[in-house]
């Protein structure tokens, strides 16, 4: 089992719990016409956040993969047009998540906590800032 995260095109995401989650169910199950291992089908936002964030969690595969296989900070990032699925080794949880949720909020992306049970979800407002409701939900 791993720790997963993931990070989403806010301004596609529903934004109520049960369209979320349906949704969030239909993006996982990796039907896109493309491969899931290359940034350059995400959108613009995604992209820029995958490209630091594999500065701190390298990618398993794809063009920016880490030729360093024992290294536990080796990530299998899945990489849709609107979300990018993170599965990191337990060893380094405390230490990617509030790395992905700080590159999140810089790059205005969502965040969902897929391996929490209250699944902390965090979109950006029209600001750019993020608004966060661990009960789910908070409308701007």
């Amino acid at each position: 089992m791993s720790y997963d995260l993931m990070v989403f095109e806010a301004s596609i995401a529903p934004k109520s719990k049960e369209d979320f989650m349906a949704w969030y169910g239909e993006q996982t199950k990796w039907s896109e016409d493309h491969s899931y291992q290359d940034h350059a089908v995400a959108s613009e936002p995604l992209q820029a956040w995958f490209k630091e964030m594999v500065e701190f969690f390298p990618a398993m595969n794809g063009p920016l993969a880490s030729d360093d296989v024992d290294d536990p900070k080796v990530t299998d990032h899945c990489i849709g047009k609107d979300i990018i699925y993170s599965a990191f080794a337990w060893s380094v949880a405390e230490e990617a998540h509030p790395k992905m949720r700080e590159l999140a909020i810089k790059h205005s992306v969502g965040f969902f906590d897929v391996s929490a049970g209250d699944g902390e979800i965090l979109f950006p407002n029209k600001s750019g800032t993020v608004a966060t409701n661990k009960a789910w939900w908070k409308f701007w």
